[in-house]
């Protein structure tokens, strides 16, 4: 199936319609226009119709949610968009700023902010030029060819989404195979143990060994549990070593004048090291620890 065309509301622009049209833009390298779709664009399987046209029909590319029921779950455009990409479920679990776009454009902004436990003003607060740049441009214009600049911008944006997603899906299914939950005891009788995510060396992640393992934490349901991290260094060939959470019971500037410790942070948070064994590793993360 070719899609010829992508329609979506005028008017104003909001994230979830800009970002909607982003990943179809990416998929299918189809114009852009925006109006009101006719009988015809919702019944043409050709044309994409986002955020308008009071249909939700994702064999026919009709992706909107506007005519859903006043206690129907929070699902916008986007949302329908990627339901039907298959990457709806990773994306809510992976991209933190998901949920309260939906809420955004379901619930409106003081429903949000109640939801994310914030000050109203905050949202506005968190607006950047960027956000306003792209959206009022994206809004001011009838029709966007593949041409024109902030197409391609928006191809960027739907082809790293989609890239970020579906990496990040891949990188989880190898955490699974190759990392280790370790328990290092402390040398104080009524301290308890220290739990790290250990990371083994692998050439398939040496650009980047750290990308995915918050993730995975949160996957896994341990982020309550979990006080460190132990993962390949891709600037050499030992380990980085990291509070997770920020976790105040480790310091690593105490190890910082180990032989085998490269790089300590005055503030503890992280260390580089030489050192590859696990025991010795372990001995070091026990080492960080922060007396009571």
């Amino acid at each position: 199936m070719t899609i010829k065309l992508i329609v979506t509301h005028p008017g104003g622009a909001h994230k979830d319609d800009f970002l909607a049209c982003s990943l179809l833009a990416h998929l299918h390298g189809a114009p852009i226009q925006r109006r009101e779709p006719n009988d015809e664009d919702l019944a043409n399987v050709s044309t994409c119709v986002v955020d308008v046209g009071g249909v939700h029909d994702a064999e026919l590319n009709n992706f909107d949610h506007h005519q859903f029921p006043r206690d129907a779950p929070p699902l916008c455009a986007l949302s329908l968009v990627l339901q039907h990409m298959g990457l709806y479920d990773d994306a809510l679990s992976f991209c933190a700023w998901l949920r309260p776009t939906e809420w955004l454009d379901t619930r409106g902004p003081n429903e949000t902010a109640k939801l994310m436990g914030i000050p109203r003003q905050a949202l506005s607060e968190l607006n950047s030029p960027i956000d306003v740049t792209l959206l009022n441009r994206f809004a001011n214009e009838a029709e966007l060819s593949p041409e024109h600049p902030i197409y391609q911008v928006m191809c960027m944006v739907g082809e790293d989404l989609v890239n970020y997603v579906r990496s990040l899906r891949e990188r989880l299914d190898f955490l699974a195979q190759h990392c280790q939950w370790w328990t290092v005891e402390t040398e104080g009788a009524n301290e308890a143990p220290i739990e790290a995510l250990f990371l083994e060396q692998h050439a398939e992640i040496a650009n980047d060994p750290s990308f995915g393992l918050h993730a995975f934490i949160t996957e896994q349901k341990k982020e309550d549990i979990v006080h460190a991290l132990i993962y390949p260094d891709r600037r050499g060939s030992g380990y980085g070593l990291t509070r997770y959470e920020d976790c105040p019971r480790l310091n690593f500037s105490q190890i910082e004048n180990q032989e085998d410790v490269r790089f300590a942070h005055k503030r503890g948070f992280v260390a580089k090291v030489d050192a590859t064994d696990p025991a010795r590793l372990k001995e070091l993360l026990a080492g960080a620890v922060v007396d009571a």
